[in-house]
């Protein structure tokens, strides 16, 4: 299997010889357990939001530990927060990490918001719900 130039940047960034795959799947994960980052195979992918996934699930593959899912295990109902507030939390750090990331993070969002990625664009924001609001923010 060929080695894309994106894989290679997701192993330099995480520093570890993680496996990335592509498959069809609505959108990027990673597995903290297998270390694996799953990369979506959309047909109109950017260079800048495939970078942006990529410095988003290389921050789960460096900051989130399995302790993460102990009070998902308590309380299933928590997960969508924590996932939101675990999302927000490694991606201020791999800003931290790779100031440089902060450009491509940015644009990559501003392409997935222009394409309604996140189905807002005729929603009033307003009427979210505060997690919502934190997510899209």
């Amino acid at each position: 299997m060929e080695m894309k130039a994106t894989d290679l940047s997701a192993r330099l960034l995480a520093t570890e010889n993680l496996s990335v795959v592509r498959a069809r799947t609505r959108t990027a994960s990673f597995d903290i357990k297998s270390r694996i980052l799953t990369l979506p195979m959309w047909k109109e992918m950017t260079t800048e939001v495939e970078d942006m996934l990529v410095g988003h699930e290389v921050g789960h593959a460096l900051y989130t530990t399995e302790d993460y899912f102990n009070p998902i295990k308590e309380n299933p109902k928590m997960m969508g927060y924590l996932n939101i507030l675990e999302d927000v939390r490694i991606e201020k750090l791999m800003k931290r990490k790779y100031p440089g990331i902060r450009k491509t993070m940015t644009e990559g969002y501003k392409e997935l918001n222009e394409k309604d990625f996140f189905g807002v664009q005729k929603t009033d924001i307003d009427s979210l719900l505060l997690i919502d609001k934190i997510n899209l923010y």
